[in-house]
């Protein structure tokens, strides 16, 4: 059974259509991620998960279960905006907020400490919020998205804000989350970070799904009609097929026409004696991808 379940979900205000017949699913143990430009939906759809919005229309799964209380105690929020109360312990604010979500208090701080030691924290367990740089700050709030060990845990920007070493430090987590079982959903305009972590994605625009599906799969269905030859001599002139080249050293470009594949290409190569010592069909990065669908959307 999934652990996220959203079945046409449709919300509208006044007259503005924000989320028009969403529908997705998040399977634990996977990074899935829910991406698109500013105003596109993301965040109702997220609020709507949290039921801190009800769907016009729709269906709405946690686990199998509509939203009522014990399954909304199995999820884990990390907003983009950060809030904790910032007079109070690092330590009792994880506790405290922990227990809200009806978790037991003992294991709760086991996790959390152990968490805290893995972020270099534990020392800083007793300062208050208030006493904590942004980084540091970051990092406490998402011990506290995770403390009471969630099913499903929503991230809004979570490497915001955070320096080389914490964001790898957080990446490994998230990753080690998965491999729990754990169903991550990441929301997030960095592509790059989507593309190093996500397994699935879920892109919106004007409310309206744009692509779903498994990000190696959305990249092979953009990918360019080119291929990339590393030889150490040039490239017979001749090739069938080629439109355009563009060379960098030992490294050729090559743009193909419609009717010939890389696989073809690589088969003129080898027949002409050329040393391929790297042959790559271009892919374009998912940055690259999101802004051509955006535009044709």
């Amino acid at each position: 059974m999934p652990t996220v379940q959203l079945s046409h979900i449709n919300k509208t205000y006044g007259t503005a259509r924000v989320v028009d017949d969403v529908s997705f699913e998040v399977d634990g143990g996977e990074i899935f991620a829910l991406i698109g430009p500013n105003g596109a939906g993301k965040s109702t759809t997220i609020r709507m998960m949290m039921d801190i919005i009800k769907p016009d229309s729709g269906e709405i799964l946690i686990n199998g279960d509509h939203l009522g209380e014990a399954a909304k105690n199995r999820i884990g929020y990390l907003p983009e905006e950060r809030g904790l109360y910032r007079k109070l312990k690092i330590i009792d604010t994880i506790v405290y907020l922990a227990s809200l979500k009806g978790a037991d208090t003992a294991a709760a701080v086991t996790r959390a400490e152990n968490m805290l030691r893995k972020f270099d924290l534990f020392d800083h367990r007793f300062k208050k919020i208030e006493e904590l740089s942004k980084g540091m700050g970051q990092l406490t709030q998402f011990v506290v998205t995770v403390a009471h060990n969630p099913d499903l845990i929503i991230l809004d920007e979570p490497f915001a804000g955070l320096d080389p070493v914490n964001s790898r430090l957080l990446k490994d987590t998230i990753r080690e989350l998965r491999a729990e079982g754990k169903a991550v959903i990441l929301s997030t305009h960095r592509m790059n970070e989507v593309q190093e972590m996500c397994d699935r994605l879920f892109m919106i625009n004007k409310g309206r799904r744009l692509l779903y599906g498994k990000l190696d799969d959305i990249r092979r269905q953009y990918r360019a009609h080119a291929a990339v030859v590393e030889s150490p001599t040039p490239l017979p002139e001749n090739l069938t097929g080629v439109l355009n080249r563009q060379v960098k050293g030992n490294l050729t470009e090559l743009q193909l026409d419609t009717a010939t594949s890389p696989q073809a290409l690589l088969t003129q190569l080898v027949s002409a004696g050329v040393a391929v010592e790297r042959f790559e069909v271009v892919t374009p990065s998912l940055d690259e991808i999101f802004v051509r669908v955006v535009k044709q959307s």
